[in-house]
């Protein structure tokens, strides 16, 4: 028996598919059986040993029992334990209950087949889920819908064609069996609405936040210090509303966010390459165990191979611009416009200068004036999840830059830095309504020149919504709806006025992708990953099209 020895873990990976499909196809027996007429002689025997409510309720309860066996087969297939008691469950009672439905022992010896090889099977469902947060691929309801409607024609066409004769007790038993019929596939289908509907608003249960006072977030503060290759949208994980997936020694971590039965991480694994793909494996299999549904955001080219590794469909959701400082400068035609805004708003007074972290009250008290005039004309209030907040705890972690003009701050962005200065970004930037007007171009440009100084390779703008997707024929069809909402949305973001700032200070375009192991999931995970940065359906605006210096702003 060596060899089945050897087999097993082959057995062991393949059984849950091969069970789903028995499973599933029980089901659609049982769905069928009841839709279907019962052998006469075999009834009116039934109808002499037991009462007619036993059988009545043995031929209701069989077909619930098919749909839900059609159901269960998917956790079969995610290999989910609670799955596999509940089959087994099921499996007997339906066998059971087949005896007296029309006392049809030919389903029950069938049923008590599949309960004896799914029982030393158990191995090979070893995710610890709630059956109650699974999550059913609409594919899977769809199947399950379509055998329910498949019984219920071949049970029309059955009863449309028998032939009762002149047997006064078949012809009642005929009533009967058509009453029971519809009322089992009625059932059934109610049944599976149900669970469509509760699988709208199910949730998973999901990790805890963690922020400024969970004993975790020291060791996050101490992997982004040391990780020298850091993108610097990683310091979004400073922000206090992100839960985290730790690798074996601690030295990476994955940052993920949670909106319903959404688990979506905010770009790759930082810290060590070499534990990346590991962390990715991980939290892939945690979600998975969770019956959560799983998406990667924002991430660059250079986790694509990880996350096709993982078996994930890549989305392209835009573009994020990056400045080569060695190679920026204010001459030139093309650059005339910038430059003549540069100079004006110096000649008007303002100064600029970068404050290290941790702000004096003074200063914060002065920001904090700019910030509730910049939030005054802008909808939905402070944002989250891909996007940093003005608050005290999260703005003490990063140096800012000013723009003065007198004594009174007028403007000021957040920097997002990293410990091997490969680049740096921007991540609030607001400034008050006595600004002046070419505020922003002013702080650009200066910030330029101070990252140059300071040894930056390059200058992270943040990505352009759904820029770069493609228009043609062949095209995916989301690609091709994006590209439609950049070029006609003007009315819920600007995309391309986002666009055409950035391309301005000529960056160099690299793409970002949302990666999940279903595709059918990416557009709930792109609507989930709005909500999240809203902070919910309330921060969710129609913004309209909105004025030059504000196009610069939400980045995600």
């Amino acid at each position: 028996m060596q060899w089945l020895r050897d087999m097993r873990p082959t057995l062991l990976a393949g059984g849950p598919n091969l069970f789903a499909v028995m499973i599933a196809a029980a089901g659609v027996m049982l769905l069928a059986s009841g839709a279907t007429p019962s052998d006469p002689s075999r009834f009116m025997w039934l109808a002499e040993h037991a009462p007619i409510i036993l059988i009545e309720i043995s031929h209701f309860l069989s077909s619930i029992l098919g749909i839900i066996l059609i159901l269960l087969a998917f956790g079969l297939s995610r290999r989910l334990d609670g799955a596999w008691w509940a089959t087994l469950t099921v499996l007997a009672a339906a066998a059971f209950l087949a005896l007296f439905k029309g006392f049809n022992w030919e389903e029950s010896l069938i049923l008590l087949a599949l309960m004896a090889v799914l029982v030393p099977s158990r191995a090979a469902f070893p995710r610890q889920a709630r059956l109650l947060q699974m999550e059913i691929a609409p594919g899977w309801l769809l199947s399950a819908l379509a055998a329910v409607g498949g019984a219920g024609l071949a049970g029309w066409w059955s009863f449309q064609h028998l032939d009762y004769g002149d047997v006064s007790v078949i012809k009642v038993m005929g009533d009967h069996d058509v009453e029971w019929a519809i009322q089992s596939s009625v059932g059934a289908a109610i049944l599976l609405l149900g669970v469509g509907i509760w699988r709208l608003l199910a949730t998973p249960a999901t990790p805890p936040v963690v922020g400024e006072t969970d004993p975790d977030f020291p060791r996050v503060r101490a992997i982004l210090a040391a990780a020298a290759d850091a993108e610097p949208a990683a310091n979004l994980a400073l922000r206090g509303d992100k839960r985290f997936l730790f690798s074996q020694s601690g030295e990476t971590f994955l940052m993920f966010g949670v909106r319903g039965r959404s688990w979506i991480a905010l770009g790759g694994p930082v810290g060590r390459r070499d534990e990346r793909l590991e962390l990715l494996w991980r939290f892939r299999e945690l979600a998975d165990a969770h019956a959560a549904r799983l998406g990667v955001y924002g991430v660059g080219p250079e986790d694509l191979p990880d996350l096709v590794e993982l078996g994930f469909s890549i989305q392209k959701v835009g573009e994020s611009a990056a400045v080569p400082l060695d190679s920026f400068s204010l001459e030139g035609r093309r650059r005339g416009n910038l430059r003549r805004s540069w100079r004006k708003t110096g000649e008007e007074g303002a100064v600029f200068e970068v404050v290290e972290p941790g702000i004096c009250s003074t200063l914060f008290n002065e920001m904090r004036h700019v910030s509730d005039q910049w939030l005054a004309h802008h909808a939905g209030g402070e944002k989250s999840f891909s996007l940093g907040g003005f608050e005290p705890a999260y703005v003490a972690n990063f140096p800012a830059a000013v723009v003065r003009v007198g004594d009174h701050v007028l403007a000021f962005a957040t920097l997002w830095t990293t410990p091997g200065q490969t680049a740096f970004s921007i991540d609030l930037m607001r400034y008050a309504d006595d600004a002046p007007k070419d505020v922003m171009d002013f702080l650009f440009v200066e910030l330029l020149h101070w990252g140059r100084e300071q040894g930056y390779v390059a200058f992270e703008f943040g990505m352009a919504p759904l820029a770069g997707l493609d228009d043609r024929p062949l095209a995916p069809l989301m690609s091709r709806v994006g590209r439609l909402m950049f070029e006609r949305g003007e009315d819920i973001y600007n995309f391309r006025g986002v666009h055409r700032y950035k391309d301005k200070y000529d960056p160099v375009w690299q793409p970002r992708y949302i990666a999940a192991p279903n595709k059918w999931t990416i557009p709930m995970l792109m609507a989930d990953v709005g909500f999240l940065s809203s902070g919910g359906l309330g921060g969710v605006k129609v913004l309209g099209r909105r004025s030059r210096r504000a196009v610069v702003e939400p980045k995600l």
